[in-house]
């Protein structure tokens, strides 16, 4: 190892060198769906000796959490339904398994002339140093570290409303209301006027989710001797959307479909209704309304981390999304890749960017690990081709909905129901399979399935 400084700070950096120096270096920044299911397939694939074939590239995975979850499961997380350590992978067992290299920190910047990713140090909870400054030297690289929360902007969101972004988050907000449930519980005299509603604001496939969940999961929690409390009236969910109608990217039947479960369900729906401020206690509205609310989740857009905007002269859009080409190749670097939720690409005769889904970030996961190994022989890219294959809004044990595309029966159809819940969790199970193989998720689930006849059925703490 050797010490560098940049040019931009005095800080001393560690400059790690590869493992294997002679072979080409892929770094993957980012170890969610995407990111994690292209790191293990090219490590299976030429990270590692076999009895066939010798180890052809050396594979890092960048990544400033030791575990991942599945984003689309954080509505979840947060309203206590599903229990974090039964599903959080450990990105250091996979990289030991699937012939990665799991580096954990976070990235700071990149050096493209010198190929360089930089990290920041990380540290314990008491403040010590777990890991230096340093820099890792890159051959290919693929940048896939999703996106955040975007406030707009908003006075008093940072402060006062939760973004459902990480497990960290979705893990903190069902804290806040659980505590709330037990403080309410046992203070003197009734529950005050908005101490217990829920305001989410964005309409969007996570903050419909949550409402639903939330539905049952408060009155689970209640349920469980917090008998003061009446969920019927002390515990009220309002959905707040600027736009004219809930899920606004989705088809109007499937909003409709899940706006009518959810009135069923008495949560409150405000459409074309803008967020203007949010404190201590509720949500003011452009129309002068005030919604009553100490528990506030913010769900009402996405952008491109910060980090993006300084990696050394690459083009981003103005949500701050790295803009590729059809290749997935960033605009002014032909060795950088950039996937996922961060990457902003306008196919071919559209006039939109592919939209922040899980199956995209997995049909460019499945798309790069082809390309790469071409890249790799000196052979070119080719395109990436999306295919959108339908949306699915899941209402927890209420309902399911959505639309599937036309690689079924030749064109877009509407289901609903325990088919399309089925499906729903298919998608999970994809995920887990491209990670995992088929006997792991099998005894995984068998589990699972197991374990939630023995435990309450919401998170209690």
């Amino acid at each position: 190892m050797t010490e560098m400084t940049t040019a931009s700070a005095n800080t001393k950096i560690m400059s790690v060198g590869d493992g294997d120096s002679d072979l080409p270096h892929i770094i993957i920044v980012g170890g969610g769906a995407g990111g994690l299911e292209l790191a293990t397939r090219l490590g299976d694939k030429l990270g590692r000796t076999t009895r066939w074939r010798k180890k052809k590239a050396q594979i890092s995975l960048i990544e400033r959490s030791r575990t991942h979850i599945w984003k689309p499961l954080l509505h979840e997380i947060a309203a206590g339904s599903m229990d974090v350590a039964q599903h959080e992978l450990e990105y250091q067992a996979q990289g030991y398994w699937h012939g990665f290299q799991f580096r954990y920190g976070e990235m700071t910047g990149i050096d493209r002339e010198k190929k360089l990713v930089y990290l920041a140090a990380t540290y314990d909870e008491e403040g010590r140093e777990i890991t230096p400054v340093r820099s890792f030297r890159y051959d290919i690289l693929v940048i896939a570290i999703g996106s955040v929360g975007n406030a707009f902007g908003t006075p008093g969101v940072d402060k006062h409303a939760i973004m459902l972004d990480t497990p960290d988050q979705a893990e903190r907000f069902n804290r806040r209301l659980i505590n709330a449930c037990v403080r309410a519980y046992a203070q003197e005299g009734p529950v005050r006027p908005g101490q217990l509603d829920v305001a989410i604001i964005g309409a969007g496939a996570t903050g419909t989710e949550l409402a639903a969940e939330l539905h049952r999961t408060a009155r689970g929690v209640v349920a469980f001797g917090l008998d003061k409390i009446d969920p019927e009236n002390d515990i009220k969910i309002t959905l707040i959307e600027a736009a004219p109608r809930i899920l606004p990217a989705l088809p109007d039947r499937i909003s409709e479909g899940v706006a009518e479960t959810l009135r069923k369900l008495k949560v409150e729906i405000l459409t074309n209704s803008r967020v203007t401020e949010v404190t201590a206690e509720g949500v003011n509205l452009a129309n002068g309304k005030f919604i009553p609310s100490e528990l506030v989740v913010w769900a009402a857009g996405v952008k491109g981390p910060e980090v993006l905007a300084h990696l050394d002269g690459l083009e981003v859009s103005r949500s701050n999304q790295l803009i590729v080409t059809d290749t997935l190749q960033t605009t002014r670097d032909p060795n950088i890749f950039a996937m996922g939720d961060c990457a902003y690409l306008v196919p071919e005769g559209e006039s939109m960017p592919i939209p922040p889904r899980a199956q995209a970030a997995h049909q460019q996961a499945s798309h790069l690990y082809v390309e790469i190994q071409r890249k790799l022989k000196g052979e070119e890219v080719r395109p990436f081709k999306y295919r959108d294959f339908g949306s699915l809004v899941s209402l927890g044990h209420y309902s399911t909905v959505g639309n599937l595309m036309g690689f079924v029966v030749g064109r877009s159809f509407f289901i609903e129901g325990l088919f399309a819940r089925v499906m729903y969790r298919s998608l999970y199970k994809m995920h887990e399979m491209a990670l995992h193989g088929p006997w792991k998720v099998f005894l995984d689930t068998l589990s699972r399935t197991l374990t939630r006849r023995t435990e309450p059925v919401v998170k209690l703490h």
